[in-house]
């Protein structure tokens, strides 16, 4: 008990002077700085890895429709919250939209400028998990008989799918067709996507350590036995779906805030990959490695590495250093982890297990007697 305090205490002072980080960056840097940004991206980027995890890694469900998700989530908040004021300029082709309201400026009106802006922006965020709820629930009804590549197969082409009826100009009074959406409000700085994020993720770790999280486990580790123990599969795998699908949508959104626009051909198969490559390499079946992966895939790519594209690394000039060397290195790096990290970076440990102290080894000869 004093083993599983202590692992507990070190875990949240962990998690506070992440926090407290975040504040100091918001504090400290302008928002445009390239660190604040880093933080946002790969906030998002973990809370679309981990809802991922939960299907792929807890639940043992292959499926790459995450991208389609995430757009459905982008799209919501980006029509929910664009000012009414403004919808003219952003569906110029489109004689204003049809949607003709912004959540924050209702919210506004009720609560204030800031609490209601803020619950206006929370509420499209959750609506546009709820839409893409929706959605895995009707596609999920025919997809979810499929098994391993085939419902892979079957979830990706509707992302695909999706993507490309979001272009579809007879949708441009909602969606735009092709062109931007922007103009919307952002909720702030890094230590809100820190908050956020975070209640978001630890709401998915108390499911995964609850009874439904154990039936997803068990299907994961064997669907056979886990119907003969009572686990209805059907119901289990569908809610599994859901649930992963509604945090892709709500991760969708908070991309949409980060970026400033939405556009459908953002949301390629591309993104579903790069969110899988962070699963795998943070480890399948680990909530802190997804989120660790995150932080370090992100500010890898987007900061640490960049001077490989511009010409200069690290003080160093040389003609290799040119545009698209840096993924190269990516690539290399992310071999070596696939080499030497078999399951991947934190395998299936979270947090707390890094502190447990380390059982001491048997002891040989007379004392093993």
């Amino acid at each position: 008990m004093k083993h599983m305090k202590r692992e507990h205490l070190i875990t949240a002072a962990v998690l506070l002077a992440l926090l407290v980080g975040a504040f100091v960056l918001d504090a400290t840097l302008p928002s445009y700085h390239i660190a604040i940004k880093v933080v946002k991206k790969a906030c998002v980027y973990s809370l679309v890895a981990v809802s991922m995890n939960l299907l792929n890694g807890f639940t043992g469900l292959f499926s790459l429709g995450q991208a389609g998700f995430m757009l459905l989530g982008a799209y919501s908040y980006a029509v929910l919250c664009i000012p009414v004021a403004k919808r003219a300029g952003v569906y110029q082709y489109f004689d204003g939209g049809i949607v003709q309201f912004s959540l924050p400026e209702i919210f506004s009106g009720i609560l204030g400028d800031t609490v209601g802006g803020v619950v206006g922006m929370l509420c499209a965020l959750l609506i546009g998990g709820l839409i893409a709820a929706l959605c895995a629930y009707l596609i999920g009804l025919p997809v979810l008989r499929l098994k391993s590549d085939y419902l892979a197969i079957a979830t990706l082409g509707f992302a695909e799918i999706l993507r490309a009826f979001f272009q579809w100009n007879a949708l441009g009074p909602l969606t735009n067709g092709s062109n931007l959406l922007k103009n919307y409000p952002d909720l702030g700085g890094a230590a809100a996507y820190v908050i956020l994020v975070g209640i978001f993720i630890a709401i998915i770790l108390l499911l995964v350590n609850s009874t439904y999280g154990r039936a997803f486990m068990a299907i994961r580790d064997d669907e056979v036995a886990a119907e003969a123990m009572g686990v209805n599969l059907a119901h289990h795998k569908r809610l599994a779906f859901i649930i992963s699908s509604f945090f892709a949508g709500v991760g969708g959104g908070m991309l949409a805030m980060y970026m400033g626009t939405v556009q459908a051909l953002s949301f390629k198969s591309a993104m579903t990959y790069e969110i899988l490559l962070i699963v795998v390499m943070g480890g399948i079946g680990s909530i802190t490695g997804s989120v660790l992966t995150s932080f370090l895939y992100i500010a890898s790519l987007e900061w640490l590495l960049r001077g490989l594209d511009s010409g200069t690394f690290l003080g160093i000039s040389s003609p290799i250093f040119k545009n698209g060397f840096r993924m190269a290195i990516v690539s290399v790096i992310i071999m070596i982890v696939v080499l030497f990290f078999r399951k991947g970076i934190m395998g299936d440990r979270e947090l707390p297990d890094l502190f447990k102290p380390r059982r001491k080894a048997a002891k040989k000869g007379g004392d093993a007697q």
